[in-house]
């Protein structure tokens, strides 16, 4: 009879045992889970070897990107998003001995994406044309991608309030930029503004102004993950 009431006892000691760690077990892969679905990258365009778009007065178009990745980066973290950069200084994703940097710090990128299987990636840029006149921030999309087009309308929508645009853009779907071609999941190219207008080049580099543009393109990315 006794060693009839030990054996009960442990098992049920065994099933709370094993209760227990089971719901240690859900929570840590739950947690997990929703870790991973709050991944965003945030791709500073060009660096290193390549400037990207050579502005009036000389300004480099890596440069910005950089400035505005980074504050950008901490917009999200504080909404409790988890950024992963492409880059966080001057440099390209290239080895040094390679013949391509070009080819490679594209490749580099979209191996990026792909490992860190980010809710969605944001690559930051700078525009240029011809004439000098032309300004405003442009958000691009994959043709094909549905839901890279309602992130591509939010943030374009965000940019055009927050930075009181004259003449208000649409976002454009593109299928020849690389990285829209190539990139696993959801992707937007945010053009902010063209280096070759005075007075937009000149704003982009106030901290300002940056912090305007890094709060709509926060803004963007908030809208469209709540309405999902």
């Amino acid at each position: 009879m006794r060693k009839k009431a030990i054996e009960l006892l442990m098992a049920v000691l065994l099933l709370v045992g094993a209760f227990f760690l089971s719901k240690e077990g859900a929570e840590l892969v739950s947690k997990e889970l929703s870790q991973d679905a709050k991944v965003i990258v945030v791709d500073a365009g060009h660096g290193g070897i390549d400037p990207g778009v050579i502005g009036i007065g000389g300004l480099k178009e890596k440069d910005i990107n950089l400035q505005i990745a980074k504050k950008v980066k901490k917009k999200l973290e504080k909404e409790g998003y988890t950024i992963v950069m492409t880059r966080t200084k001057d440099e390209g994703l290239y080895d040094e001995n390679t013949n391509n940097k070009k080819v490679q710090d594209m490749q580099n990128r979209c191996n990026l994406i792909k490992e860190k299987k980010p809710v969605m990636t944001i690559s930051i840029h700078q525009n240029s044309y011809p004439d000098a006149s032309v300004c405003g921030p442009q958000v691009f999309y994959f043709t094909h991608s549905v839901e890279g087009a309602k992130l591509g309308k939010s943030i374009q929508d965000q940019l055009n309030t927050y930075l009181e645009v004259a003449r208000p853009r649409v976002e454009k779907g593109n299928s020849t930029y690389y990285l829209l071609k190539k990139s696993e999941g959801i992707l937007t190219i945010v053009e902010c503004g063209f280096l070759t207008n005075p007075d937009e080049a000149a704003k982009l580099q106030t901290k300002e102004y940056q912090d305007k543009v890094a709060e709509a393109v926060c803004q963007g990315v908030l809208e469209y993950l709540g309405n999902e």
